[in-house]
């Protein structure tokens, strides 16, 4: 199995003169709720987008006022974003415009199937977002309506061929794992409709969710079969699986979500956002900071600093981090380029874990370059804690 090139690593020098190449807009919107959904979404009330967008503005200009941003990509995710009404994410897109620019390489948007016409795909292309990432999910009916979706396939296959014809570069969201649901044929369709990406998640059952208060359960056999049948079928079919849950075409993978993976800094704006900020503090790495959700954060006062806790990153965590995110992908982690960027010996500090996972075939050495093993990648949450935990 031929690897990719490794992913440049080099961080960021944590100083707040570089610049911020990422960004990240938490929409919290939603037409609905879905029974799995454990983000922070909530149904539009009178007045709150509009507050939304006011304070969202507010966010903006203490971001572009405390960091450099040069951005390569911004990412709009929820929620919905395409739920807002036309002349909102207009306003959304002029006011990131405004404080922080646009993205140089991507600019993705997600999309609920059942927003989508062929006149809001061109609208949205005018506004200057070129990737669709589209919540699909199943095309069978009744998976989508056990997943609570408000869409049907046929929707779903209409709003890709819209905004593909649009000219968006599209990906397609799946959940697999689900009981009585078609892979096979989902995957067949997805391929079908001509995405360039997909974005293949096992159903996860989360506390506080309506399908856990109802005792839905996936069988880890269900989850086995789906994981190793969606990476058959898609390799089979041309995409490359450059991340655990993320397939692409040649030059089709996210550039936004990648950075992520790569551990580089991004920006979060609005309620329930994350971001991964460069510190002034020399003893530190960078700085991890969530936003609280929507009541609180359209309560704070921008003009005295930002919402949320402030979390310093130090050696060790910046580590575990790269580790944490790089592992994921196929390229995997450059060993010699994270103890330069850390300042730790990183093979030397974490002997044991990469004896006792090298061992163990789920992960592999291939001179500075550490990866997972396909079983690493099922395995990946034990791979993680032996790190952790020294």
């Amino acid at each position: 199995m031929s690897v990719p090139a490794p992913f440049d690593l080099s961080p960021f020098l944590p100083t707040e003169a570089v610049p911020v190449r990422h960004l990240y807009v938490h929409v919290p919107f939603c037409p609905s709720i879905c029974p799995y959904c454990d983000f922070h979404v909530l149904t539009r009330r009178s007045g709150q987008v509009e507050a939304y967008l006011e304070q969202l503005e507010r966010e903006a200009a203490l971001l572009s006022a405390s960091y450099a941003t040069e951005l390569d990509t911004v990412y709009l995710g929820g929620g919905t974003p395409s739920f807002l009404r036309d002349d909102e994410l207009a306003r959304l897109t002029q006011i990131v415009r405004q404080h922080l620019g646009w993205g140089r390489l991507e600019n993705t948007l997600e999309v609920n199937p059942g927003t989508v016409s062929a006149a809001r795909a061109q609208h949205w292309r005018s506004l200057g977002f070129d990737r669709a990432s589209v919540g699909v999910q199943s095309l069978h009916d009744p998976t989508l309506k056990f997943l609570g979706r408000q869409h049907d396939a046929e929707q779903a296959r209409q709003a890709v061929g819209q905004l593909s014809a649009a000219g968006f570069r599209v990906s397609g969201d799946l959940i697999t794992a689900v009981a009585g649901q078609p892979l096979d044929d989902d995957i067949a369709g997805l391929i079908e409709l001509g995405v360039g990406h997909i974005s293949a998640y096992t159903l996860t059952i989360e506390p506080g969710t309506p399908f856990a208060r109802r005792g839905v359960t996936v069988a880890e056999d269900d989850e086995r079969a789906g994981f190793e049948r969606t990476a058959e079928l898609l390799t089979e079919a041309g995409f490359g699986r450059y991340e655990i849950s993320n397939y692409a075409r040649p030059g089709e993978h996210s550039r936004h979500n990648s950075a992520y993976w790569q551990n580089r800094f991004y920006l979060g704006l609005g309620p329930g956002a994350a971001g991964h900020y460069p510190s002034a503090d020399p003893q530190l790495r960078a700085e991890r900071r969530t936003n609280p959700q929507l009541h609180d954060w359209l309560a704070h006062n921008f003009s005295a600093g930002p919402a949320g806790e402030t979390e310093g990153i130090d050696a060790e965590e910046h580590v575990t981090d790269a580790l944490f995110m790089g592992l994921r992908t196929r390229a995997g982690v450059d060993l010699a380029e994270l103890s330069r960027a850390s300042g730790l010996d990183v093979v030397g500090r974490y002997a044991e874990p990469l004896r006792r996972n090298l061992a163990a075939h789920l992960l592999i050495r291939e001179g500075e370059q550490l990866r997972a093993t396909e079983q690493g990648w099922w395995l990946l949450n034990k791979v993680l804690g032996d790190f952790v935990n020294g």
